[in-house]
């Protein structure tokens, strides 16, 4: 029996380097393998609390998904599936030498634009629902 549990944080812009990552071709294709559908172009960035960033370094050694590049150019990464307000989506944690955030921010990815689809803006505090890996 799996165990639920969740992360809150604050809707934040990001850096605008997720939906170039989101939308390569290995990248879309190994979502879709691994997570069953093609991203987004771009990434949800959520500032989360000191109290929640244990729980995502042990999502991050325990990922459930690895996403590996064809080639040395790009970087790995890794992802687990979670729920956002009902809508399915993923936490994705880029290899840690080209992080772009510290490590209060998580990004996730979902097949639609979860700003849109949840009729939100920055600064919106919103629940992210984790199964264990």
């Amino acid at each position: 029996m799996s165990n639920r549990w969740s992360i809150s944080g604050k809707i934040v812009s990001g850096v605008k380097q997720g939906a170039f990552f989101t939308q390569l071709d290995w990248f879309q294709k190994q979502c879709f393998e691994k997570l069953g559908y093609k991203p987004y172009p771009g990434t949800l960035n959520l500032e989360i609390s000191g109290e929640d960033i244990s729980k995502v370094e042990f999502l991050e050694q325990n990922a459930s998904i690895e996403f590996i590049p064809p080639d040395s150019t790009f970087c790995s990464g890794k992802a687990h599936p979670v729920v956002v307000e009902g809508l399915r989506a993923a936490i994705v944690m880029p290899a840690e030498e080209v992080r772009v955030h510290g490590n209060n921010i998580i990004e996730l990815i979902s097949d639609l634009r979860l700003k849109d689809a949840l009729k939100l803006n920055d600064g919106a505090t919103i629940t992210v629902s984790i199964n264990d890996p």
